[in-house]
C-alpha cells in the first residue's frame, strides 16, 4: 500500500529551527537515498502519524512530493519526544519496486499453546525480526501459530512460516517463543528434587552405615 504525503523543501538546518518548525505542527526530516544528495524537509505532523499507521505500519510505502520532485521511500530512523512519544525526526530514505531492502517486521502469535493448559506461560524472546523482500511483498506481519507448543518447547527461526519472496535475516537456530513454567513452581519442582536427592542420600548413608556395622561383628 502507498501513501502520498507532502513534504515542504528547503527548511533550515539547526536545532532553533526544527523547534520553530515543532511549534507549528511540522516534524523536520530528512530524504536520502542511492545518489541522491540528503534533501532536509519537513512534514505535517498529524499528515506523518496516519501515513505510519496505515495496516502497513512503519513499513508503509510513502511518495514524497517534495519541491515538485516525488521520491518513493520508507521511514526510517524515527526520533521521539522522551515524555510525549511523539515523532521529532524521521529519516525518509528512498526506495526502488524492484530492488529487495532489509526491514523489521512484528511477530504475531496465534492459537493457545498446549503448554499455557499444562499451566506454563508465554515468554516471548523477539517481538519482531528482520526480513528481505521487495517492498511490494513486505508483510505487514508474521503471523505464528503456538497451538502445539508444550512447556519446554522453543520455536526458532527456522520454524516461522515460510512466505513466499520473504527471507528471514538472522540465525536458525535463534529463539523467537518458548513455554516454560512459572517461576513458583520451578522453585516447588526444584525443592522436591532436592528433598528426593536428601532422601536418597540418606537412605544411602543408612545401608553404608549398615553395612560397616555388619563388618564390625563379623571382625
Amino acid at each position: 500500500m502507498e501513501v502520498t504525503l507532502r513534504a515542504e523543501a528547503g527548511r533550515e538546518p539547526g536545532s532553533s529551527s526544527s523547534r520553530r518548525l515543532r511549534r507549528q505542527g511540522l516534524v523536520p526530516a530528512v530524504i536520502y537515498g542511492k545518489d541522491l544528495e540528503p534533501i532536509p524537509v519537513a512534514v505535517n505532523g498529524h499528515d506523518l502519524y496516519v501515513a505510519l499507521h496505515t495496516d502497513a505500519g512503519i513499513n508503509a510505502l510513502i511518495n514524497l512530493e517534495a519541491d515538485g520532485d516525488k521520491h518513493l521511500t520508507m521511514a526510517r530512523e524515527l526520533q521521539r519526544h522522551p515524555v510525549r512519544g511523539e515523532i521529532t525526526h524521521v529519516d525518509f530514505v528512498t526506495i526502488s519496486l524492484t530492488e529487495k531492502t532489509r526491514v523489521e517486521v512484528s511477530i504475531e502469535l496465534t492459537g493457545e499453546s498446549e503448554g499455557v493448559k499444562e499451566g506454563g506461560i508465554i515468554e516471548t524472546i523477539r517481538s519482531s525480526i528482520e526480513v528481505e523482500a521487495l517492498p511490494t511483498d513486505i508483510p505487514q506481519s508474521i503471523i505464528v501459530n503456538i497451538t502445539e507448543l508444550g512447556v519446554g518447547d522453543t520455536l526458532r527461526i527456522a520454524d516461522l512460516p515460510e512466505i513466499e519472496g520473504v527471507e528471514y535475516l538472522g540465525d536458525d537456530d535463534d529463539p523467537v517463543v518458548t513455554v516454560v513454567l512459572p517461576a513458583a513452581e520451578v522453585e516447588e519442582v526444584e525443592v522436591e528434587e532436592g528433598l528426593e536427592e536428601g532422601l536418597e542420600e540418606g537412605e544411602e548413608g543408612a545401608e553404608e552405615e549398615a553395612e560397616e556395622a555388619e563388618a564390625s561383628e563379623d571382625d
